[in-house]
């Protein structure tokens, strides 16, 4: 125990823990704000396809030599406009839509690493994450956003409670449901690039996931569900870092794993409280 505790002290003398920890922290408060609608609008998974873009997109970055998040950032964004507009136009599913996007994208990645071999590891660390890659750009992304999701979010609150549960009254209200729905998807697609340096493509989208699913097995109002969230995702990516650093585990499964025994414990304590209220 004294050996852990001497090298989570040893977290805050490192430059790039300070980097990792502050990325990590401000793009879980937009990640999990930004998730509580999305996953009780049952649109969770366009940030799974969102991720896979992202790999597409740093793939095309690397091949030219160019910084991979400066050309992610816009390409995801487009894509989550049009993921959006197909759906809304095109008469194509969201599901359908994100399927063509993420398996495009992907190919695309793959593609591209088999011509040019040279980046092929560079690639790989942003699949799965590292916060040895975080660097003081992706401290200024996170805090721009969070700036603009708190903003967003707070300003549009009601407008948004309402879209989210029913979006026909919303409609009718004159809520301006197509603008709301398209800031979402915008935020959504700067989440994905923020975190993919820490988390990697492939385990990004649980960031937006997890806490809201386990602030939701509470079965409390939406507010309490909201606010739960924000708890739970600051916590599991602070644990999830240090626990990375301390014990040299990959940080978006450290993170990630951390979120999914937090769902088991509150999933089976919750199990067991309702059985013995009945």
């Amino acid at each position: 125990m004294g050996m852990i505790f001497e090298r989570f002290i040893l977290i805050f003398s490192f430059s790039f823990m300070i980097r990792a920890l502050l990325v990590g922290l401000l793009t879980a408060v937009s990640s999990s704000m930004v998730g509580t609608f999305l996953v009780l609008k049952r649109y969770s998974m366009i940030g799974h396809g969102l991720a896979h873009v992202a790999f597409g997109a740093v793939a095309v970055g690397l091949l030219f030599s160019t910084s991979p998040l400066l050309i992610a950032l816009p390409l995801v964004v487009a894509t989550s406009v049009l993921i959006l507009k197909l759906n809304e136009k095109a008469d194509v599913h969201a599901d359908a839509a994100i399927g063509v996007m993420a398996t495009t994208a992907m190919a695309l990645g793959t593609l591209l690493a088999s011509i040019d071999g040279g980046f092929t590891t560079v690639l790989n660390g942003y699949l799965f994450g590292s916060i040895l890659t975080v660097q003081w750009l992706d401290f200024g992304l996170a805090l721009a956003l969070l700036v603009g999701v708190i903003g967003f979010v707070g300003y549009n609150y009601h407008s948004l409670f309402s879209l989210t549960y029913d979006p026909t009254f919303a409609h009718v209200s004159g809520i301006p449901v197509k603008r709301l729905n398209l800031i979402l998807a915008i935020f959504t697609g700067i989440i994905v690039v923020v975190g993919i340096r820490l988390l990697g493509t492939i385990l990004i989208s649980s960031f937006i996931i997890f806490p809201t699913l386990i602030s939701m097995q509470f079965k409390k109002g939406f507010k309490t569900t909201f606010l739960t969230s924000l708890i739970i995702a600051l916590g599991t990516v602070f644990f999830g870092i240090s626990m990375s650093f301390i014990f040299d585990f990959p940080t978006g499964s450290s993170i990630v794993l951390l979120n999914a025994v937090v769902f088991i414990l509150v999933f089976i304590l919750q199990t067991f409280k309702s059985r013995r209220a009945s």
